[in-house]
């Protein structure tokens, strides 16, 4: 595995993005690996507390995510980022971006269904969105646009988490 890899896991809020992160740590630090993970959730607890979610400041959540995975890319062999990142255009700048700097980017999308994600609903941001409270939900009443050159497709509603791990270790 070459040194200083982003893995990249893009999909829908409960899709399983944190867990399969997780998942891939461990088994990762199991082979020795050093290893960091962050999600969306951390993100926006702290260093993107101030953005919104309107497109401008998603995709600037993303590019973030990405600057950050790119200055941890040199301390640890692996960055594992678990963020919805929405928007295709912004995956992409990340991506370049890592390709500017020859660091490898990987992207795992987990592909599980919007009626399986929505029926996990563990933060209730669905619930929230059908019921009007919530504006701006992604799978609802925001678009997700679905990777189209993704390294990895899975989903938790046909593979484990650990399942999945085991898949992104093997392409690494």
């Amino acid at each position: 595995m070459p040194r200083s890899t982003t893995v990249w896991l893009t999909g829908l809020s409960g899709s399983g993005k944190t867990t399969s992160a997780y998942a891939l740590r461990d088994l990762l630090v199991a082979q020795g690996r050093s290893v960091v993970v962050f999600d969306g959730d951390d993100l926006r607890g702290g260093l993107s507390a101030g953005l919104g979610f309107s497109d401008a400041d998603r995709d600037e959540n993303v590019r973030r995510a990405g600057e950050v995975a790119l200055l941890l890319a040199d301390q640890v062999d692996v960055v594992i980022v678990a963020l919805i990142s929405p928007r295709a255009t912004a995956r992409r700048a990340v991506r370049a971006r890592h390709d500017e700097l020859s660091v490898p980017f990987r992207e795992v999308y987990i592909a599980t269904p919007l009626t399986v994600c929505e029926s996990r609903d563990p933060k209730n941001l669905y619930r929230e969105a059908r019921s009007g409270t919530r504006s701006l939900m992604t799978g609802l009443t925001s678009p997700y646009d679905v990777p189209e050159s993704a390294e990895i497709t899975v989903s938790t509603e046909t593979l484990t988490p650990t399942e999945i791990a085991e898949l992104i270790s093997a392409s690494l």
